[in-house]
């Protein structure tokens, strides 16, 4: 076991810097143009020694204190063992006091009056933490983590130990935090006093449970609504997705390319694009409806709008989610297992079905559970296309922003969606069992995947070619709209909206931007390219984690790491303002607050996907890199990262995609400084100027296409040691049979 003093002298000094140099509290500015060093020793910019001493916040003072103690144990021939004891105390206290006094004390003194009678009155408050207290909470966090690994927990590894506090101090902060800040009103009355009989009213209302479609008299509850919705969404997504993955890499298909484009078009979709199209195709006014009435006198109907118009769109928009999770591990299976078992005279149906398959579950399962979660979790295309199907996230936000305004319903609601997730979650993991998949050693795999069955080749071929060939009908005409002067009315050719917003002039002072696009375009990309990187490393690290190391609460640790994408983005939005917008983490109005929902919503799709492929990957490897002296970052960095990069792609493509494309979270979030794209989108089009919406709509599309391909160039493709698709087929043994 290694002496550790240089990781805790690194802390040691972050922390110190924190207090020492680095304003404590939050500034009206960026702390990082600096122009805050003039004014040092003022009250709003000073650090937090100087707070304690001179400007009267003495509750700083203990975490100084705590500091030094750290410093003394840097003392040489101090024993291991009492270091990491001490380390455990000094992290653990640290880190509790200091978000005590940040939630006990607020701008005018004490938060609770029990408080202010019990201890003595303050001379003034405190307002938001600033970069100073974020160095100095993470320096107690990571001591606290060093101690761990010294005293031989997560086996004595200091990466890994630091890595499980900080997804877990993150998630707890900004996944936890929140939904309980949101969920704590649905126990609360009118006037905000604990009332359980006033959650229980709440929670059995008919309009959640009813069962009135069942005898043909009302309408289902929303309840069983978004359930059965969410379950034939998710057994569709799943399927569809599987039958594109296995075309992809399982067949000689020629337009792959093409077929792999069409797949991921919809999750670069901004809002509502799907459901209009859809609806320009299929509503009463589209296309079908006026042919059918022109050709045979049928007269046009509204069968679009309902559960059947919801589930088609979402199953265009959430299975291109379910192949990006399933590509890699159908392209992860070991052909020489195939191989196997054709030469002991299977045919390629019976390989299929008890070969090919079983090693895919891990990927089904997790295409599976995705997709039930965007399914109950979306906003979109049932506030666009359900009419009279009320599901769970639309009856929440009319909860919020509707005339009635009960944040208590709202709230209920939100933990109904919790326990469909945590039930789903659960079922997953009683699926998939205690079975291992693995498929890809530390040997090279020079096998060839084998040919799909005829009747799998054509039922995946029936199924991809009509979804492609509708694909392609609705982005035709989403690009034709904006092209148009109004769509679906006027269609004269014209440019005007492209030029309303994304104008560009040259003058003599140089270029500039005058559509009127152009400011929340360049927001939107610079918060997406920022938060997707992070998004996805702390996805992949959090499946490394989940998959590789054992450690007590693991199973509350990885739905901690899910509990996000379970909850509507209303919920999200709503949640984060009362949550953040007010001491000791006040960061609404901010482009923090909007980078922070981008990561820990769109988190989960990269656990799920590096979960899905770390599955696979015999540990022999970590061992045999352990072995050789290596310790848990550079196995991960060297041997693990390099075979995880379908993963890798999928955490970064659906990241920036979505940062680019949400709209249900961010619009309660949104500022006049950091205006999104979609919030652009939506207000364009409840003003009625569909063309510059539809015009920024292809806008995006493009921009996302540009994104994909780079991240595709600089990941790259992972490298199996297989045999290239011109060699001889020994995986064609037993063809004739089959």
């Amino acid at each position: 076991m290694t002496d550790r003093r240089g990781a805790v002298a690194f802390w040691l000094a972050v922390g110190a810097a924190g207090f020492l140099v680095v304003p404590w509290y939050a500034l009206q500015d960026s702390v990082f143009t600096l122009g805050w060093v003039p004014h040092f020793t003022a009250k709003e910019a000073a650090p937090a020694w100087l707070q304690a001493t001179t400007h009267g916040r003495v509750w700083l003072a203990p975490l100084g204190a705590l500091l030094a103690a750290v410093a003394l144990l840097l003392a040489p021939g101090l024993a291991r063992t009492l270091r990491a004891n001490a380390l455990i105390a000094i992290g653990a206290a640290g880190f509790a006091y200091f978000f005590a006094q940040g939630f006990a004390i607020g701008p005018t003194g004490w938060y609770l009056d029990t408080l202010g009678a019990a201890l003595p009155p303050l001379t003034g408050g405190q307002y938001g933490m600033g970069l100073g207290a974020v160095l100095v909470v993470a320096a107690f966090a990571m001591l606290f983590a060093v101690g761990l690994a010294g005293r031989g927990f997560f086996k004595g590894d200091a990466f890994v130990a630091g890595s499980v506090v900080a997804v877990a101090s993150l998630v707890v902060v900004f996944t936890f935090f929140p939904v309980f800040r949101i969920l704590l009103s649905a126990v609360e009355d009118a006037s905000g006093l604990f009332s359980l009989p006033a959650f229980h009213a709440r929670l059995t209302t008919e309009k959640i449970w009813g069962l009135g479609c069942v005898v043909g008299q009302t309408r289902c509850g929303v309840a069983w609504n978004t359930l059965a919705l969410a379950l034939l969404c998710a057994t569709g997504c799943t399927s569809l997705g599987l039958a594109f993955a296995l075309i992809a890499t399982r067949t000689d298909f020629r337009q792959k390319k093409l077929l792999r484009f069409l797949t991921v078009l919809p999750i670069i979709t901004p809002p509502f694009v799907i459901g209009l199209g859809l609806i320009l195709i299929f509503g009463r006014s589209g296309l079908i409806n006026q042919f059918l009435e022109f050709a045979f006198g049928i007269q046009p109907g509204r069968w679009i709008y309902g559960m059947q118009g919801v589930l088609l769109a979402q199953v265009f928009a959430f299975t291109p989610i379910a192949f990006l999770v399933l590509i890699g591990v159908v392209e992860g299976v070991s052909p020489s297992m195939e191989e196997a078992a054709q030469t002991l005279r299977a045919n390629r149906w019976r390989t299929f079905v008890d070969v090919s398959l079983p090693l895919m579950r891990p990927g089904l399962a997790n295409a599976f559970l995705i997709s039930f979660i965007e399914s109950i979790a979306d906003f979109g295309n049932p506030i666009l296309l359900g009419g009279n199907f009320g599901v769970l996230s639309t009856e929440i936000f009319f909860s919020v922003v509707g005339a009635q305004l009960d944040q208590g319903r709202a709230a209920t609601l939100g933990i109904v969606l919790l326990l469909f997730a945590l039930a789903a979650f659960f079922a997953q993991r009683r699926v998939l069992g205690r079975k291992v998949y693995t498929s890809l050693a530390g040997k090279g795999d020079s096998g060839l995947p084998t040919q799909l069955p005829d009747g799998v080749r054509r039922l995946c071929y029936g199924i991809a070619i009509p979804w492609a060939t509708l694909t392609v009908v609705i982005y035709a005409m989403a690009v034709v709209g904006g092209f148009v002067e109004t769509w679906g009315r006027d269609y004269t050719p014209t440019l005007r909206h492209y030029v309303k917003a994304f104008a560009i002039e040259f003058t003599p002072n140089g270029v500039i931007w005058a559509g009127a696009a152009w400011n929340s375009f360049w927001t939107t990309i610079k918060l997406a390219a920022i938060a997707s990187p992070l998004t996805a490393a702390l996805g992949i690290l959090s499946a490394y984690l989940l998959t590789r190391q054992k450690f007590v609460g693991q199973g509350a640790f990885e739905f901690g790491t899910m509990l996000s994408f379970a909850i509507p983005g209303t919920v999200i939005g709503v949640s984060y303002i009362l949550a953040f917008n007010i001491p000791p983490i006040e960061i609404t109005g901010t482009a923090i607050v909007l980078i922070v929902c981008f990561i820990f919503r769109n988190m989960p799709v990269g656990v799920r996907a590096g979960m899905a492929a770390m599955s696979q990957i015999d540990k022999s490897l970590d061992e045999a890199s352990t072995t050789l002296g290596a310790r848990g970052f550079t196995t991960l960095r060297r041997v693990i990262l390099p075979l995880l990069k379908p993963a890798l792609v999928a955490a970064l493509i659906y990241s920036f995609v979505r940062a680019v494309t949400t709209v249900s979270a961010v619009i309660f979030l949104v500022s006049a400084e950091y205006e999104m794209a979609t919030t652009y989108i939506i207000n364009r089009v409840i003003n009625g100027d569909y063309g510059v919406a539809i015009a920024y709509c292809s806008v995006l599309i493009v921009l996302m296409l540009a994104a994909i391909w780079l991240i595709n160039y600089l990941v790259g493709e992972r490298k199996l040691g297989r045999r290239a698709a011109g060699a001889p087929r020994l995986a064609t043994i037993g063809r004739n049979a089959a």
